[in-house]
């Protein structure tokens, strides 16, 4: 069984690396792999999730609960997530997945769409979400991309973001884009791990259960919240040398 100072930690992974472009499954992976939280288990990696959706929902309650006003835009994130919704289930059914978790994907991923979000972030800003630039055709251009977030190391947050600007989004508009893409995401993780707890019958709701929505909960908003700030002042340079840093250091541990 997790210790609660291990949930902590696997709260704050989640929280914070969902939203930033570097990968939470690629620190999820790292801190489970090496420093033996073996028994991380699925009822756990639901909770997560869940409170970095409802984080992400509480956030953006205005525009949510607004859908008449804002439903043009909600529709076509909703069409931005039908790509990843097939794709990821195929990857898990047949557990292709697993295969892709590994220390060389991991770094290599990292890396490249690194590179790319350094690319992107420079790209000219041509369209704006309150002028209706936002159409069903850019929706699935981000939505086809976030389908590479399957890949570890790959971010679905950078990966997201890096496609909105190469639109010609800017940064607060790709990254609201990006953050609305998760709500339906996280929202069918979380019902595909709920669904195979109940074929296998394998979890119980408990103390530490819910400890670990709360705390994602507090990690994914303050997240959120922090992370909007920073991109109205700064570019996404610092997630770059970060990325490139993290990506090496893995690199370095799998060829030397």
């Amino acid at each position: 069984m997790l210790s609660s100072i291990e949930i902590l930690i696997l709260s704050a992974i989640q929280g914070i690396f969902e939203f930033l472009p570097v990968s939470s499954a690629a620190h999820l992976f790292l801190v489970t792999k090496y420093y033996s939280f073996i028994n991380q288990n699925l009822l756990i990696d639901i909770c997560l999730h869940l409170g970095s959706l409802l984080a992400i929902i509480v956030y953006f309650r205005s525009d949510l609960f607004h859908f008449i006003k804002n439903r043009n835009f909600l529709i076509k994130i909703l069409v931005g997530t039908i790509p990843i919704i097939p794709v990821g289930y195929i990857l898990y059914q047949t557990s292709i997945i697993e295969h892709l978790r590994n220390l060389e994907i991991i770094g290599w991923m990292s890396l490249i769409f690194g590179i790319l979000l350094y690319i992107s972030d420079k790209s000219k800003v041509t369209k704006q979400i309150n002028k209706d630039q936002f159409t069903n055709k850019a929706a699935l251009f981000i939505g086809l991309f976030q389908v590479l977030s399957l890949i570890p190391g790959v971010s679905r947050s950078g990966i997201t973001i890096t496609s909105g600007r190469v639109l010609g989004f800017d940064r607060i508009d790709a990254t609201k884009i990006s953050f609305f893409l998760s709500i339906p995401t996280l929202l069918a993780a979380s019902i595909m791990g709920v669904y195979k707890i109940y074929i296998e019958e394998s979890a119980d709701l408990n103390f530490l259960a819910i400890i670990a929505i709360i705390f994602s909960f507090i990690f994914s908003y303050a997240t959120i919240a922090l992370f909007f700030n920073f991109i109205k002042k700064f570019s996404l340079k610092i997630f770059v040398i970060y990325r490139i840093i993290f990506s090496l250091f893995i690199l370095g541990i799998v060829y030397l």
